[in-house]
């Protein structure tokens, strides 16, 4: 079976990152790559860029083939939300389409979407009368079922595009076959159903998502209706479903303000009414809960989040009072309202993940679930994903946990495992903070085997992010976990610029304080050399798009803090994409990183950090970068510019002062995709092989020798006599 993502981001922007401040996820892209593995891994048609260097990394990239497929056999049974449920059919996404069976009879499941047969859809000649493979090269990415389940609709994609064409199926009682497909939708971003005909559904293009469609499937004749357009550049307009399906939100978002329009399904016009309009360092969200809304807006102290109501009749500002508010320190990471409760995903000043459950019906009553110490990240799924309305299903896990599911009965307050799985003792998460620069403390997640005290030798792999208020991704990771069972140490570096403590922790490291966050990473490192984990000769230092900032900037400032870097897709020429307005994501991304051309201290600023324009000749760590060739997030011309400028800075320094016997010249390699892809999870073989790639190259420029692996034992030969 193959799994499908979907991401459901209450305030989402394309911007050089995955997801934006709260978001939900049902995905982990980690997941399909075990059925990928079953069949033979295909080679990617891809350009080293004239890099020659990659031969030295082949004898390794085997083993660690074989060593990722077994990691990622072993978790193939972790928990998913590969099912969709409607009000009488369970629907299933396998490989080849999705399936749908009756939840009270037993039988084979009926196909309701075949993917195979869209294979042809770019070519449109006769290849699409091509014998039908096993597995199409289209995955299904989200999935919606009307209320009475008279239409399914899907967003499919392929590895090499992100954006995404949204079909949509007349289902019957008795399917016919092949289903029949009443409508195709191009650059679909999100949809929902709001009626039984009726479709509300935004598109992307060029990266920018501004109008609200709908579309009516009532007549004869498919109709379109534009509903909802937003006059400012740089925001992202996307539409959601409250949890018990009473009302359908727009949400039109920029990076520092909000507004929402709700559509009241069981109205007949079915218009849109505006919640409260935009204004400045506004940022808001809204579920409903019986003639009210609940809401989530950062009109608590310091403008943090905390939870509010509204009746529906007069939903203004004006008639906001609060329901919820967080204690000093601890930050709102997402909400739900189950029945007649609010549930909160909560973060603590340790950095420990909670749940608080909140009476609707008696507000200033709240409990708060503890979750298990290693609990790094959770996946609340979206009401169609279970069966039971009542509870709230979610995922736990950490980057070296499998996820495991749990459930939660807000009326009873009773938290519940999914399935009696047995817990890992041998990896350990300790939680810390490093005194950075200015004295403000920063959170490093270190996950370890053994005391602090006996990792003086081993491995460490630190990651980082720091950017656009996004929290530093730590759901599991097989990589990670075979790094882990390999000996290795992970560190995470909870660094200004992202939303660990707050919408207060990113405004400390936007635009002219942006250099906080290489300050705040530097501190992290020699906090955790100073514990006695690990050194720089054995540091690897990762980080992906824009996380790709504070690394760079580490690098030029102080390259002999770690060994060796890896970068995926990063953002490196700051100065540039910042002076052309005509880039997808320039004006938006303005108010991250500042504007050059009309501030003089906005450019000085980035001109201080800029990775790409502070590179000098020096001895910088080994690096690997990958990046796509149609990546519209990240151009790859800067990405070309600041690997080339990096060899010529290490060969002028090496030219200018001989290496030693024992300081070899540091490696500089480049990895082109090809695809539109920004992160790696869109195209799941070349995801694999960047992932080996990455091993092989880390240990290599570590010079560790990775455990050889046991081999099997020749039966002794039989004896002619």
């Amino acid at each position: 079976m193959t799994f499908r993502m979907t991401i459901l981001a209450k305030f989402v922007s394309p911007a050089r990152c995955v997801s934006s401040r709260l978001w939900k996820s049902s995905d982990r892209e980690w997941i399909r790559c075990i059925h990928t593995f079953s069949q033979s891994c295909q080679k990617s048609d891809t350009d080293d860029h004239r890099c020659p260097g990659f031969d030295k990394y082949k004898d390794l990239v085997g083993y660690f083939k074989r060593r990722l497929k077994a990691t990622y056999r072993r978790f193939s049974d972790s928990s998913d939300c590969s099912l969709v449920y409607g009000r009488d059919h369970v629907y299933s996404i396998e490989s080849d389409g999705i399936y749908r069976r009756n939840k009270r009879q037993a039988g084979v499941p009926d196909q309701v979407l075949d993917l195979t047969q869209f294979d042809g859809w770019e070519e449109k000649t006769k290849c699409r009368r091509r014998k039908r493979r096993q597995t199409s090269q289209w995955s299904v990415q989200r999935v919606r079922v009307s209320p009475l389940e008279s239409h399914l609709a899907a967003t499919l994609t392929t590895a090499q595009q992100e954006e995404q064409r949204c079909v949509v199926v007349r289902l019957r009682e008795k399917n016919p076959i092949p289903p029949k497909i009443v409508q195709t939708l191009d650059k679909v971003f999100s949809f929902e159903w709001a009626t039984e005909d009726v479709l509300f559904f935004t598109t992307v293009e060029d990266l920018c998502s501004i109008e609200v469609h709908r579309l009516n499937l009532n007549s004869n004749r498919n109709t379109f209706t534009s509903v909802y357009k937003a006059t400012c550049p740089d925001v992202f307009v996307e539409v959601s479903l409250s949890r018990d399906r009473q009302i359908l939100t727009i949400n039109c978002s920029s990076r520092t303000s909000s507004e929402v329009l709700v559509v009241i399904p069981a109205a007949v016009t079915l218009e849109p009414l505006l919640v409260q309009r935009r204004q400045p360092d506004l940022l808001y969200h809204v579920e409903h809960w019986r003639n009210w809304l609940i809401i989530l807006a950062n009109t608590g102290a310091g403008l943090e989040y905390q939870v509010l109501r509204a009746p529906l009749s007069n939903c203004s500002m004006a008639s906001w009072d609060p329901v919820f508010t967080p204690s000093h320190g601890t930050v709102i990471t997402d909400m739900d309202v189950v029945g007649d409760h609010c549930v909160l995903v909560t973060k603590t000043p340790a950095n420990q993940l909670e749940l608080v459950v909140v009476s609707l019906t008696q507000p200033g009553q709240a409990y708060i679930l503890q979750l298990p110490s290693w609990v790094c990240a959770i996946e609340t799924r979206h009401p169609g994903f279970t069966e039971n309305h009542c509870v709230l299903e979610f995922l736990i896990s950490s980057p070296v946990h499998p996820p495991e599911l749990y459930s939660l009965d807000p009326k009873q307050g009773r938290l519940l495992s999914g399935a009696a799985q047995e817990k890992d003792r041998s990896f350990i998460v300790t939680r810390s903070e490093a005194r950075s620069q200015d004295g403000t403390l920063i959170p490093v997640t270190l996950l370890h085997s053994g005391p602090l005290e006996s990792l003086k030798k081993a491995p460490l792999l630190v990651h980082v992010y720091g950017a656009y208020g996004r929290d530093l991704t730590m759901q599991f990771c097989p990589e990670r976990r075979l790094l882990m069972e390999l000996g290795w140490t992970l560190a995470y570096c909870h660094i200004r610029g992202g939303g660990e403590r707050g919408l207060s922790w990113q405004r400390q490291a936007r635009v002219v304080h942006k250099h906080k966050g290489m300050e705040d990473l530097q501190a992290c490192l020699l906090y955790i050399f100073s514990s006695g984990v690990s050194s720089s000769a054995n540091t690897v230092l990762t980080a992906y798009s824009a996380g790709a900032v504070p690394v760079g900037a580490l690098c030029n400032r102080h390259p002999h803090l770690v060994k060796a870097v890896t970068l995926q897709s990063p953002f490196l020429d700051v100065l540039g994409t910042m002076e052309d307005p005509d880039l997808p994501l320039t004006i938006e991304d303005r108010e991250e990183w500042g504007d050059p051309l009309k501030n003089p201290q906005h450019r000085q600023a980035i001109l201080s950090y800029c990775p790409l324009h502070n590179i000098a000749p020096q001895c910088y760590p080994s690096m690997l970068v990958t990046a796509f060739r149609g990546d519209t997030r990240v151009p790859l011309a800067g990405i070309l510019k600041y690997t080339q400028r990096i060899k010529e800075a290490v060969d002028t320094h090496f030219s200018r002062q001989p290496p030693a016997e024992n300081t070899p010249q540091p490696n500089v390699l480049l990895k082109v995709r090809p695809g539109e892809s920004h992160v790696r999870a869109g195209d799941l073989e070349c995801k694999m092989e960047e992932e080996v790639l990455e091993l092989a190259f880390i240990y290599k420029e570590l010079r560790l020798n990775p455990p050889s692996a046991a081999r099997r034992r020749k039966r002794p030969e039989a004896d002619p006599r």
